[in-house]
C-alpha cells in the first residue's frame, strides 16, 4: 500500500506530466484558430481531471485520456494544416505595390534624420559630400549601401522604423550617393 506522501507524488508528478503534454500541444501549432472544438473540449476535461486531488484509480485514467486526446488534436490540426496549404498554394501570389515617393523624399529624410551624423561624421559615419569617405562604401555597391542603412551595420542602426519606410531610407542613400557620384 502506497502512503499518503507517495500518492501525492505521484499525483503531483501525473498533474504535471499532463500540463507538460498540453503545452507541448498547444505549442505544436502556430494557427490556434484551427483547432477543433471536439479537441478543446477534450484538452479542457483531462486539465480538470489533472488539477483536482483523486484517488489513484482516476488519475490513472487521465494519464491514459490525456495521450488519446493528443493524437486527435493533432490530426485535427494536421487535417487543417493539409487544407490551409492547399488552399494557399492555389492562391496567385500578388506582388506589392513600390512606394511612390515624392522627388524631394530623399533629401527630406536626409536633413530630418541623416544629416546629425553624416554632417558630423559621428559614428564613423561617411561625410555628406566627402567623395573619399564615400569610396570604399560605394566599392561594395548601392545594393549593399541600401541594405545596411536599412538593416543596421556595424556603427549604423537600421533606419527602417514604422514611420520610416524601406523605400524612404533608400531615397536618403541615393541622396547621398548623388552628392558624390
Amino acid at each position: 500500500m502506497m502512503n499518503k506522501q507517495q500518492r501525492m507524488s505521484k499525483l503531483t508528478v501525473s498533474a504535471i506530466s499532463i500540463s507538460m503534454l498540453l503545452v507541448l500541444s498547444a505549442c505544436s501549432s502556430d494557427d490556434t484558430d484551427t483547432e477543433s472544438p471536439t479537441a478543446v473540449n477534450e484538452t479542457t476535461t483531462s486539465t480538470a481531471v489533472a488539477d483536482t486531488p483523486t484517488a489513484e484509480s482516476e488519475v490513472a485514467e487521465s494519464e491514459t485520456a490525456a495521450p488519446e486526446s493528443i493524437p486527435e488534436a493533432d490530426a485535427a490540426e494536421s487535417t487543417v494544416t493539409t487544407e490551409k496549404s492547399e488552399v494557399e498554394a492555389s492562391k496567385p501570389e500578388v506582388a506589392a505595390e513600390p512606394e511612390v515617393l515624392a522627388a524631394d523624399a530623399g533629401a527630406k529624410l536626409y536633413e530630418s534624420n541623416c544629416k546629425v551624423c553624416h554632417e558630423a561624421g559621428l559614428l564613423n559615419a561617411p561625410k555628406y559630400g566627402d567623395k573619399a569617405a564615400w569610396a570604399a562604401r560605394l566599392s561594395k555597391g548601392k545594393d549593399t549601401l541600401h541594405i545596411h542603412s536599412a538593416k543596421g551595420f556595424k556603427n549604423m542602426p537600421a533606419q527602417v522604423t514604422d514611420k520610416i519606410s524601406e523605400a524612404q531610407v533608400y531615397a536618403a542613400v541615393d541622396y547621398m550617393i548623388e552628392a558624390v557620384s
